[in-house]
């Protein structure tokens, strides 16, 4: 019995094998609106309230967003996903119109772990509890510390246009701290950033998303007046505390684990040929020693690749998290 049911596994599994792969939904032209199908629900975390917008069926996909955005960055690309995935797009702790709570003396409540805590209790609370997570900028960071912190969890991790907060520190160059001076800035002491930053915000938004070679026309003006109506006094506090746990309790947990800990699921890295990141960093070089099974590549974008070219972050992502290797593209 154990024979002729090992091959009925056997023939089980030739089948699956041979059988023709799903094709890749097109991602039709842009023509407006944001999160088209999904739905809202706020998830009460251990720590905060996380505002999630959750659309589709089929297996789960976690997508996290960057500073000084919010879950809205994924517009592009999310209902096209959405066609085979369930996809959770939260608002990171402090950000959008999730929970804003403080901080702490230390700040940890603004820590990468306390972010990826908050994520792991969402997707527990829609009933998944192994799922794959892409991040961009902040939230690729959030996914690296739920892939290390919950490593049984994270099927499949995609990290747009960073490289890990532990290179960034001990790696800093004049042309990187010249582009990336609000690491620095916003982690000062409060209220000193803030002040400076809440006198106006409209110009400190245009300022800040105007990437170099880039521009603002690359936003949606839906999703530029979403960034602008969220960023208030008190989302700009909450990114500073973002900011000021990054450079003190983030780097400490991460020097703790450097070489002693590795991410055990397969990891894809995107970054933007024209961004800081590919013009200061070696990426796929950063990652290795976090990522033993690692793919990367440039893409020709600035900062933001999901709103700049979300045909090729959006090729990239179906693939990868479908158990394909992604096409390579060349820049």
């Amino acid at each position: 019995m154990a024979q002729e049911a090992q091959e009925t596994q056997g023939a089980e599994a030739a089948r699956e094998a041979a059988a023709p792969l799903p094709e890749m939904p097109p991602l039709p032209e842009y023509k407006g609106g944001l999160m088209h199908g999904f739905r809202y629900e706020k998830v009460r975390t251990a720590g905060a309230e996380i505002n999630v917008a959750i659309g589709g069926e089929g297996p789960p996909l976690m997508l996290l967003h960057g500073n000084p955005l919010t879950h809205v960055s994924w517009h592009r690309i999310a209902p096209t996903l959405a066609q085979s995935y369930t996809v959770v797009a939260p608002d990171l702790r402090g950000y959008g119109d999730s929970g804003k709570p403080d901080g702490g003396a230390d700040h940890a409540g603004y820590s990468f772990r306390a972010m990826a805590e908050d994520n792991a209790a969402v997707m527990s609370h829609f009933g998944f509890e192994r799922f794959p997570v892409a991040g961009h900028d902040r939230g690729a960071r959030v996914a690296f510390r739920m892939a290390l912190d919950f490593p049984a969890r994270v099927e499949r991790l995609a990290a747009l246009d960073i490289v890990p907060t532990h290179h960034v520190l001990t790696n800093i160059t004049l042309g990187w701290g010249l582009e990336s001076y609000h690491w620095f800035f916003m982690a000062q002491k409060a209220p000193f950033p803030e002040k400076l930053l809440t006198a106006d915000l409209d110009y400190y938004m245009d300022y800040k998303l105007n990437k170099k070679g880039v521009g603002l026309k690359i936003f949606s003006p839906e999703a530029m007046a979403e960034y602008k109506r969220c960023t208030t006094p008190e989302q700009i506090h909450a990114i500073c505390e973002d900011y000021r746990a990054t450079v003190s309790v983030d780097l400490a947990m991460d020097t703790a684990d450097f070489g002693r800990k590795t991410i055990a699921c397969p990891v894809l890295v995107l970054w933007g040929s024209n961004s800081h990141c590919g013009r200061h960093f070696q990426p796929v070089e950063a990652w290795r020693p976090w990522a033993p099974d690692l793919r990367g590549w440039a893409i020709p974008t600035g900062h933001y690749p999901a709103e700049q070219r979300p045909d090729l972050v959006y090729r990239a992502f179906w693939e990868f998290f479908g158990g394909r290797e992604p096409a390579r593209i060349e820049v």
